[in-house]
């Protein structure tokens, strides 16, 4: 990586957006001995949407495409944390239930997973219990996939950023596309012109807006979602996989000395933002065992922990970019020259090496259309929320 203090003026690529996904497409790009500039509006990389995120990664989908974008990004994690310490971790996601339909569910998707080539157990509620005897009494069923886990996004990032070879440029802004008639040129910035063959937004919940500027409506929508932070509680059993209630979707995995704990449900659309505020309302849905998600629903010592005068915590909050389908955009876009590495619908961190080096190899001819599930023009049928 090359920070560099002057905006070059050309470049055979350029990334708008210094998170995660665009450190993995400078990292997929200079490999591909593409020159490559990063366009970062911040006065560091990696600290918009990146830092909040939980760093999970699993191959327990609902889908075979997105399995394999997976696959190979937790091939890559392996052979990146010999390199770099990405605090990289596999206890498993486990996946469990405590109604009929939820166990329904459970099972159901965890024998199609099996058929995609998937390494996951389905247990009933009393192996499950015995297994990882933190949980409740009622939970009738278990789906554990033990090559799941989790790291540090932002490590990740930097550790991307560092191999890519690329150049950097922070604290300058994308304020405008270069154009020659249908073609984009290059980008305009806050610090001058810079010209390229072809530009990548790799902006996260900003895509939208900078997209809308040159007519492209990818149908992007942005969801502001929690990280509760649980720092130096005992009783959070630090062996334990990430752990997820399929009924609600509220779940919780270990982490600095205490836990990360979440709830993705369906939320409304909020416009784009840097600054994204927390509500005190999200850590009481978790805490507070009389909620209807409470973390205390499927693991009772959660209970105790609110009652616990150790008991401490704080929020943050950032974005998820959905698209219709909740797959991300990859690729070339209708505009020649402008290409699209966004909308991960909160599958980032997981998704961010299998699809930046499929947007690079887009790019550069190496994937076509027709192979490309991912390509930001195909048609897309809205999907529900995915509970994580």
């Amino acid at each position: 990586m090359a920070l560099v203090g002057r905006l070059p003026r050309t470049a055979d690529l350029v990334i708008i957006g210094g998170g995660v996904i665009g450190c993995a497409t400078a990292f997929f790009a200079r490999q591909a001995g593409l020159r490559t500039l990063v366009i970062e509006k911040r006065a560091a990389l990696a600290t918009l949407t990146t830092p909040v995120a939980t760093g999970g990664f699993r191959l327990q989908f609902d889908n075979p495409e997105e399995i394999e974008l997976v696959r190979e990004s937790m091939a890559f994690f392996e052979q990146l944390a010999r390199r770099h310490d990405i605090g990289l971790t596999h206890q498993g996601y486990l996946f469990v239930s405590r109604t009929a339909d939820g166990q329904h569910q459970l099972q159901a998707m965890g024998r199609r997973m099996m058929g995609w080539g998937v390494d996951v157990e389905l247990m009933d509620g009393e192996e499950a219990c015995r297994r990882f005897p933190y949980l409740a009494p009622d939970v009738n069923a278990g789906r554990f996939g033990r090559q799941d886990g989790w790291l540090d996004s932002r490590r990740l990032a930097l550790a991307l950023a560092a191999e890519s070879g690329a150049q950097f440029v922070l604290e300058v802004a994308a304020t405008a596309f270069l154009r020659q008639g249908d073609r984009v040129t290059g980008v305009q910035t806050t610090a001058g012109e810079v010209s390229a063959p072809w530009t990548v937004v790799a902006t996260g919940p900003l895509s939208g807006p900078l997209l809308a500027t040159v007519g492209l409506d990818p149908g992007l929508i942005t969801v502001r979602r929690h990280k509760l932070i649980v720092p130096n509680l005992p009783l959070v059993p630090q062996d334990a996989p990430m752990t997820i209630e399929v009924e609600t979707g509220a779940h919780w995995r270990p982490g600095l000395r205490g836990a990360f704990g979440l709830w993705t449900a369906p939320a409304p659309a909020e416009p784009p933002a840097e600054d994204v505020p927390t509500s005190a309302d999200f850590a009481f849905g978790l805490l507070n065992p009389q909620s209807d998600h409470a973390l205390a629903r499927a693991a009772p010592f959660w209970r105790e922990a609110w009652a616990s005068p150790r008991l401490q915590w704080w929020l943050q909050a950032g974005q998820y970019t959905y698209t219709p389908d909740r797959r991300p955009l990859l690729g070339p876009s209708s505009l020649e020259g402008l290409a699209i590495n966004t909308g991960y619908s909160g599958h980032g961190i997981m998704g961010s090496i299998g699809g930046s080096r499929r947007a690079v190899d887009a790019i550069l001819g190496r994937l076509s259309p027709d192979a490309n599930p991912f390509r930001p023009d195909r048609p897309m049928a809205p999907r529900a929320f995915d509970v994580l």
